[in-house]
């Protein structure tokens, strides 16, 4: 289910001081990325990814396979470089703003 507007809102404003945390490079999306993926989202919810091969419609299929197999929504995408997000249900790290 999508996020609100002003949950993206937040969660932008908090992904703006981020470095990326994942680096996508040649090789592309490969099992052992997604498995490190998913650590990362596991652990800090809020993960940016550096996608350093490819035009703009590459990437783009890129982030949806990202999105798909990390069960991870998209925040924003700017340039190669794109925020995901995923709640961890166990131990939350981020409190949501409720409006």
């Amino acid at each position: 289910m999508p996020l609100p507007k002003h949950h993206l809102t937040h969660l932008r404003g908090l992904a703006h001081h981020l470095d990326p945390v994942i680096i996508i490079g040649q090789h592309g999306v490969t099992e052992s990325l997604i498995k490190e993926l998913n650590n990362a989202l596991n652990h800090h919810e809020l993960v940016k990814v550096k996608i350093g091969a490819g035009e703009r419609d590459d990437r783009a299929v890129i982030i949806e396979q990202l999105c798909e197999q990390t069960t991870a929504e998209k925040i924003q995408s700017i340039g190669k470089t794109v925020t995901l997000f995923r709640r961890n249900l166990k131990n939350p790290k981020i409190e949501l703003p409720k409006k």
